[in-house]
């Protein structure tokens, strides 16, 4: 079996990797989604409001979000391998953790808190430890793709979840919506330690060919460097280039996250869609991640070959974000819930067309510390997922959903702006 598998991966070694982080990308959105659509069951039974429910979507994203620098600079010592494998061990224990909480419980809202929060430190690592990985197997000319590829897991992680927990739900209840979330992730992690390692050179099953192809086409600068000691955080931080893509990634992960908390909520009580409805036409937004997010990074790359990364990347990056904010203002002004769900899955699909950009211009421009400054810039944007998480409740229930819908769309015309003034050529 190994004999085989090592044949069907020669000379793709490192898409063979992306590959399986694609896998491991979905299954970590499933394990976050998952509450979601189990949300309205769970609060049912724990007497929660839709604003204290937003409180439980934004513990984790909170979580999450301050955990992102500290879990990529785990990634840039340690390298993707372990910190992936211990991540997925940490998210399947708090998972199964969040389905203990018992019910009539004095003080479940203050254990499912604290429970969400501590798995959103666990789940913190997957995308920063991706990137280290990204900067320490791709070509700089491929990263657009291999982060589309990447990221396309979300879309189709998020994807899956509505119809698959709605049918654990209809069968066998919330709870158990949260174990075989825990368990799928499990299996796959234990695949990803069997299968990767931190460089191509430690790799066993690496060729030739392919190993000079990936270090010709690494950046020279600081790929060499000993990420043992303390990044220059001091320099990274104040880097005016970082803070520019960290602060468009929370207008991005603003809008996303509507799509990720509130959106099946949305179509089932305020578009009146059934249970069933509901959970195939909130499906649609994440499908459109899925295939945008790998076609921009394709574009992204195609240009960065001709025009350069200002083109292929800024130039990609904030052309996905206008037009995220374009279908997300359009999707307020239409009255068919079928329609406004395709329109609002422009709006989804739109901002994955950028996603790649994020994480390829952190890897470009900080080598040896791609993993703790895309972490840095990832808590960003999970910041502005805690922030629409409870925000979005109470602006639906003053000014109205419509509202909801346009202030993201507003955060995404400035993040769209914002990039303008990323140089991506600058090494920290």
């Amino acid at each position: 079996m190994r004999v085989v598998l090592r044949k069907l991966v020669e000379g793709r070694l490192r898409w063979a990797l992306i590959l399986w982080m694609f896998v491991m990308s979905a299954i970590a959105f499933l394990d976050r989604v998952n509450i979601s659509i189990a949300g309205q069951a769970l609060a049912r039974e724990f007497k929660l409001s839709n604003i204290q429910l937003g409180w439980v979507f934004s513990a984790f994203v909170l979580g999450y979000a301050l955990f992102q620098a500290p879990g990529g600079r785990l990634a840039d010592r340690f390298g993707p391998r372990r910190v992936i494998a211990l991540g997925v061990v940490w998210w399947g224990l708090f998972t199964t953790l969040t389905a203990l909480v018992p019910a009539g419980f004095a003080l479940a809202l203050p254990l499912l808190l604290a429970v969400r929060f501590v798995l959103g430190n666990g789940e913190a690592v997957v995308y920063p430890s991706s990137n280290r990985l990204v900067a320490n197997w791709i070509p700089s000319v491929e990263r657009g793709r291999a982060n589309g590829l990447i990221f396309a897991g979300v879309g189709a992680g998020a994807g899956v979840t509505p119809p698959l927990i709605t049918y654990i739900l209809v069968h066998w209840g919330w709870r158990w919506s949260f174990y075989a979330s825990a368990l799928i992730g499990l299996a796959a992690g234990a695949i990803w330690y069997l299968l990767a390692r931190d460089t191509p050179q430690e790799h066993p099953w690496i060729g030739q060919r392919e190993l000079a192809h990936i270090e010709a086409g690494l950046p020279a600068a600081g790929q060499d460097a000993d990420r043992r000691g303390a990044p220059p955080w001091k320099r990274i931080v104040s880097n005016k280039n970082v803070q520019v893509v960290t602060l468009t990634y929370f207008t991005f992960g603003y809008a996303s996250y509507i799509f990720f908390t509130w959106f099946f909520t949305y179509l089932n009580k305020v578009r009146g869609l059934d249970l069933k409805a509901s959970a195939i036409y909130s499906t649609i937004p994440f499908l459109a991640m899925a295939g945008c997010s790998p076609l921009g990074g394709w574009v992204a790359d195609v240009l960065v070959k001709r025009y350069g990364r200002r083109v292929g990347r800024c130039g990609v990056a904030a052309f996905g974000m206008g037009l995220a904010a374009v279908f997300l203002a359009l999707a307020t002004q239409v009255k068919s819930a079928q329609l406004a769900s395709v329109a609002l899955a422009g709006g989804a699909g739109a901002l994955y067309l950028s996603q790649s950009a994020y994480w390829a211009v952190t890897a470009d421009i900080a080598g040896p510390w791609a993993g703790f400054t895309s972490g840095l810039m990832n808590m960003g944007g999970q910041i502005g997922g805690a922030v629409t998480a409870s925000l979005t409740p109470w602006i639906a229930e003053h000014f109205g959903w419509s509202a909801s819908f346009l202030v993201a769309a507003a955060l995404a015309a400035a993040g769209s702006a914002a990039w303008l003034r990323v140089d991506p050529d600058a090494r920290v």
